[in-house]
């Protein structure tokens, strides 16, 4: 089955405002990421926006673009307004790339969606990759994913799970258990059916305590795949700092 990229792209920021229009050694952000997700085995790569600069941009690069609400309290809810004026049936696999990500592998945007078409009994998907250090482990703003032997996710979290009772760190700082605890990465893709019943539930207890909205899938009931990414995933810009970082690499 085919699948979509949409990319969600707001001007407003707390951190970094004008986000997706940052210049990168000459090329605006989000035209970067839509680059990359034209790499990937998508039918179709939509820009969704709620700003008419970031809409006038992407046009001009040549980018398909859909205009949206600015009122959205999540990019789900942002995504589910697509499929919806897109009008894509309930079975179509709509995969979210996230528009500050300009090094985003165009191996993950297939692998995620290749997973969630491969699980029918999954109505979301997405990756992970090892912590391998007590730094990361430890710090809220990284998310780990516990997931069952059938490759489902049991929970997201900003804390350090699963805990292990022994030691976890040796000399070096390293976590010395034998398994990895593992670091969610913000890939998604979804059939539009559960992107569809998503919008229709309450924000769920666990998700406003962890601020986690894939959180309100699971307590749901609908099982959520996971995978190590085939590939290393660079982080997103969230920071004039990440931004300088970025440049320079691409100069």
């Amino acid at each position: 089955m085919s699948f979509i990229v949409i990319i969600p792209a707001r001007y407003e920021s707390t951190r970094l405002p004008g986000k997706p229009l940052k210049d990168i050694a000459g090329t605006t952000m989000i035209q970067r990421v839509w680059q990359q997700a034209c790499k990937s085995s998508a039918s179709r790569v939509v820009i969704a926006t709620d700003d008419q600069r970031i809409q006038q941009v992407a046009s001009a690069f040549g980018a398909e673009v859909c205009m949206t609400r600015g009122d959205h309290v999540s990019g789900t809810d942002r995504l589910q307004e697509v499929a919806q004026s897109l009008q894509l049936n309930d079975e179509q696999l709509v995969v979210n790339v996230q528009g500050d990500e300009p090094l985003i592998p165009p191996a993950v945007i297939d692998q995620v969606a290749d997973n969630l078409e491969a699980h029918a009994i999954a109505g979301v998907s997405t990756l992970s990759e090892p912590i391998n250090d007590i730094v990361a482990f430890n710090d809220p703003n990284v998310v780990k994913v516990v997931a069952n032997s059938a490759g489902m996710a049991n929970y997201f979290s900003r804390a350090s799970i699963p805990w292990p009772r022994v030691d976890v760190q040796d000399e070096s700082g390293a976590i010395s258990f034998e398994r990895y605890p593992k670091r969610h990465i913000g890939i998604y893709a979804y059939r539009v059916s559960q992107l569809n019943a998503f919008v229709g539930w309450p924000v769920a207890p666990t998700e406003q305590a962890e601020s986690l909205e894939q959180l309100r899938f699971l307590w749901n009931g609908v099982a959520i795949h996971v995978a190590d990414a085939v590939e290393k995933v660079p982080g997103g810009i969230d920071t004039e700092k990440d931004l300088e970082a970025i440049s320079a690499l691409f100069e």
